[in-house]
């Protein structure tokens, strides 16, 4: 039975989202004459962060079990296990901070009650506007507090590989002061924090307004009481990251933007608008439109709403004429109410939103106005696009009635050398990326992204299944989101939905990662339909998922969802004969007994791959198989920590790209997967957790290709003439030994060369992903390869044995930036020989010098070992490659120069402009 997303007879064309503009890079979401305003507050934090948090204050949201026994590198797969139970004592801050939840739970019933007395702690020198805090760090947000470093080092690490090796726990205070003036008399006023990591709690002129625990959320408090005109007014919030959290980076502190938003009392509400599209082709589109107001005076309000569709642009404007009106609509706002508008508008001969590459992402945004007494009282932006969404358990997705078959990618949310700071230029550069590869798929692992992310996969043409959590009830690591499920899920799936529903690249909502409960029978299953339905009653245009690595198609589990999202379980786990010897969970392959159980259930790979590497290190002997375990001696290099990138090697768990290609097109009825990991990401270095960052990534944390993008990208692009040739040809310690030869090629068939000498034609046979000369003797010079398609000449691609290291070249992703301080340049420096040609083993230490306008942020090269702190100017190539991120100084124009060098080659210089 084919579902319209995941509700019968509505095409789902729009999720584009509550996002008011808020979402936007520009500091505003309204135009110059609205009455809301939305400041972001970047710049002139104070920020300090306690040296040990044991010597830090009792400002504590709650106790937390003991986690001294915690296991750092516990393999990815292994089975959660019960939660421990601790209670809180009497100074404890959660009873006054649950009540921020009941916004987002439904039944008024299970609300929170604040304590009658004041919360603890009032008199702390910290949230007091007269405390000094002149000799704290002034910082700019986003900030992460831990990325600078350093890294920990050796087996008893404070933070182990499994966290990144950087100082991430700990306790940390922010501080800022705002003005306010006669103008914000009788406004309301709310600080937006879009993420904190994590258990943020929030003081405005002394008194406690709020927090969040789950460091992912954004969320928001209301100052409004507490304000006092023509002063200054103090902000300070406590953030408490604790150790043994996470089973990647998770960053910390202000890690996302902080708005403050004011509004007069009458507006409408947080994430208060919801667009669905209920029909749409390219003659007509049908959309429904929800305002939520709120009224934050004690007197009823009469008002009229009122909304104007338009295009949105590239630059996110709007613009030409109206293409749709709603109203003007009349409602009462009941003192300290709420009221809701429903409305619906058609626009003719829409422009669609559709996944590139065959569909265009066009937008529209929905300006909508509440008038009072003849006055503007508040306008609020609705970016949204216009498409429907079919979920087909034999068709897969299809999008506006073409099916896209989906090519994804699972994405952490560091940012590499910039950390969890998010960063929009960065984040653009990585989807930027991904879809040269041919990616039109993105799985959020495992938690809710920063939202200007889903404005860049909006406007890229990207699907993005947008995930909740990692863990519910039951733990995986000691101090997770397992201490706070019970209390804040509700609250923290809701408020996802709700702040990303408008936006079209939205496509499912999965609310779980690998759960424990999947062990745990029927029990396990409520909590996995109670999830469900909640997120159906919030949206019932979008189907559910929760990632399933153990649970099986005769068990409870799988029913709770609207699909069924298999990680590695569909290609099979430790199935093939090279993993027969591991310990762990054992699976055949298993699309076929899921199909068989759940025939109405489009199934899509979630997660697969997992295969493993190091970017331009290649390791004999090689796997003669397509997939095999990773081990010491066997594609692994315990003594230099490094993976051969043969890209035949994985995870235990795991299988290579070539066998998860195979079993897709064994099973046509899958709706297409997700790559594990589409970039490298900071922690989780399997198999070698004396690093620092993953080696799953088929892009590195530096941004450099793996060869194992060229192997996508032979498979996802197959009209786009391509050849790439492994691995180098710098071998002096192997002439006269067998050195394998791999080809990857979106063409049929390719010829090989070494020396000019023919090694033969090889067509790729039926499942077949690569072309292979296993046999071939190495000797100095050039291989080369011309490959075919239907006969003819299709693409060529040749190595070359290169001179020593002699000199230096810079390039740069784009010569001009923004003067804002915010905007980057990423330059590759490249170590070459005397001709020029990349010298694909050098690992020369480099220098890099930034001056004029603009300043060195961050250096890396993408070696998962390097442990030098990402700001250093001092970096190493690796594999002859090596980057540094530049940005402009805030408001300085002009020219920026970078330049590299090293011992004994010859430097390289590259101009940048800077310009507003």
């Amino acid at each position: 039975m084919r579902t319209k997303a995941a509700v019968v007879g509505l095409a789902l064309a729009i999720s584009a989202g509550m996002l008011s503009a808020c979402i936007w890079t520009k500091p505003s979401n309204e135009s110059a004459s609205s009455p809301r305003e939305r400041i972001l507050l970047d710049d002139g934090w104070r920020f300090m962060k306690y040296e040990d948090a044991a010597d830090a204050d009792g400002l504590v949201y709650d106790i937390r079990p003991d986690h001294s026994e915690h296991q750092d590198d516990k393999a990815a797969d292994a089975k959660p296990t019960e939660a421990v139970t601790v209670h809180g004592g009497s100074n404890v801050l959660r009873p006054w901070i649950l009540p921020m939840a009941n916004p987002f739970i439904a039944d008024p019933a299970q609300h929170y009650a604040a304590p009658a007395s004041m919360p603890p702690h009032g008199d702390f020198p910290f949230i007091q506007a007269e405390f000094d805090d002149r000799n704290w760090q002034t910082v700019s947000v986003p900030h992460d507090w831990a990325i600078q470093g350093p890294f920990y080092e050796g087996d008893k690490a404070p933070v182990g590989g499994g966290m990144g090796r950087l100082p991430s726990p700990g306790v940390g205070w922010y501080r800022k002061q705002i003005m306010l003036t006669e103008a914000d008399a009788g406004k309301s006023l709310f600080l937006d924090i879009d993420g904190a990591m994590s258990y943020a709690m929030v003081w405005f002129n002394g008194h406690l307004v709020g927090g969040w625990p789950y460091g992912y959320a954004s969320w928001r408090v209301d100052l409004t009481p507490y304000a006092e005109i023509g002063k200054p007014n103090q902000i300070a919030i406590r953030v408490d990251n604790p150790p043994a959290s996470s089973r990647w980076y998770p960053g910390g502190g202000l890690y996302r933007n902080v708005w403050l938003e004011k509004t007069q009392p009458v507006h409408v509400a947080q994430w208060g608008t919801n667009i669905v599209v209920s029909a749409a082709d390219e003659q007509e589109a049908t959309v429904r439109l929800s305002v939520a107001l709120n009224n934050q005076s004690p007197a009823a309000a009469s008002v009229q709403v009122e909304t104007d569709v338009f295009e949105l642009n590239e630059q996110d404007e709007p613009v030409g004429a109206a293409v749709a009106k709603v109203g003007p609509i009349s409602t009462d706002v009941e003192g300290k109410g709420a009221a809701t508008v429903d409305s619906r508008f058609r626009v003719i001969n829409p422009k669609l939103w559709g996944p590139r590459p065959t569909q265009t992402p066009n937008r529209y945004v929905a300006i909508t106005k509440v008038v009072a007494q003849g006055k503007v009282v508040d306008e609020y932006r609705t970016p949204f696009g216009i498409r429907t969404i079919e979920i087909d358990p034999n068709l897969g997705v299809l999008v506006n009635g073409e099916p896209i078959y989906l090519q994804g990618v699972n994405q952490h949310h560091d940012l590499g050398a910039l950390g969890a700071a998010f960063n929009v230029r960065a984040a653009q550069r990585q989807l930027e990326l991904l879809q040269e590869m041919g990616t039109n798929a993105i799985r959020l692992a495992h938690n809710p992204p920063a939202r200007e992310l889903l404005t860049l996969t909006d406007k890229m043409g990207f699907l993005v299944i947008d995930e909740v959590f990692d863990s519910w009830q039951r733990k995986k690591t000691p101090l997770d989101f397992h201490l706070i499920f019970d209390d804040w899920s509700e609250a923290d799936l809701r408020s996802m939905i709700r702040r990303d529903r408008n936006h079209p690249s939205v496509f499912m909502w999965s609310v779980g990662n690998e759960v424990g409960e999947q062990y745990t029978d029927t029990d396990g299953a409520k909590v996995g339909q109670r999830l469900h339905d909640i997120a159906h009653s919030e949206d019932p245009t979008r189907p559910t998922a929760a990632s399933m690595n153990y649970a099986k198609a005769h068990m409870p589990f799988p029913e709770t969802m609207d699909t069924i999202s298999l990680n590695y379980q569909g290609e099979g786990i430790r199935d093939a004969e090279a993993y027969a010897h591991l310990n762990g969970i054992r699976t055949p392959p298993s699309y076929p007994q899921f199909h068989k159980a759940f025939p109405g259930k489009a199934i899509f790979s979630s997660e697969n791959a997992a295969a493993v590497s190091s970017r331009g290190e290649y390791l004999f002997p090689v796997a003669r198989g397509i997939s095999a375990p990773v081990a010491d001696g066997k594609g692994g290099d315990p003594t230099s920590a490094q993976v051969s990138a043969y890209e035949l090697y994985t995870a235990p768990f795991g299988s290579s790209a070539d066998k998860v290609f195979r079993s897709l097109a064994q099973h046509p009825y899958v709706a297409g997967g997700f790559v594990w990991s589409g970039w490298d990401y900071l922690g989780e270095p399997t198999p070698y957790y004396s690093a620092r960052s993953s080696y799953f990534g088929v892009i590195d944390l530096a941004g450099f290709k793996k060869d194992r993008f060229y192997l996508y990208q032979a498979h996802w692009r197959p009209d786009y003439p391509m050849a790439h040739i492994l691995p180098h040809w710098n071998w002096p310690d192997r002439v006269g030994k067998v050195t394998p030869v791999h080809v990857f090629t979106s063409g049929d068939e390719a010829e090989l060369f070494v020396n000019g000498k023919s090694q033969g034609r090889k067509q790729k046979g039926d499942l077949e992903y690569r072309l292979r000369w296993d046999d071939v003797v190495y000797q100095p010079g050039e291989v080369s390869v011309v490959a075919y398609k239907n006969g003819e000449e299709w693409a060529t691609d040749s190595v070359v044995t290169t001179g020593e290291p002699a000199g230096l070249t810079l390039t740069v992703d784009r010569a001009g930036i923004q003067a804002d301080g915010k905007d980057l340049a990423f330059v590759t420096a490249t170590v070459v020989d005397a001709n020029g040609r990349m010298v694909p083993t050098a690992k020369p230490a480099l220098t890099f010098t930034v001056s004029g306008a603009g300043e060195l942020v961050a250096t890396d090269n993408g070696d998962a070992t390097d442990l030098v702190a990402f700001p250093s100017a001092k970096r190493s190539a690796f594999n002859g490659l090596a980057l540094a991120i530049v940005r402009a100084k805030p408001g300085s124009t002009g020219t920026i120069n970078v330049t590299v060098a090293g011992e004994n080659l010859s430097s390289a210089m590259i101009d940048l402009n800077s310009k507003k």
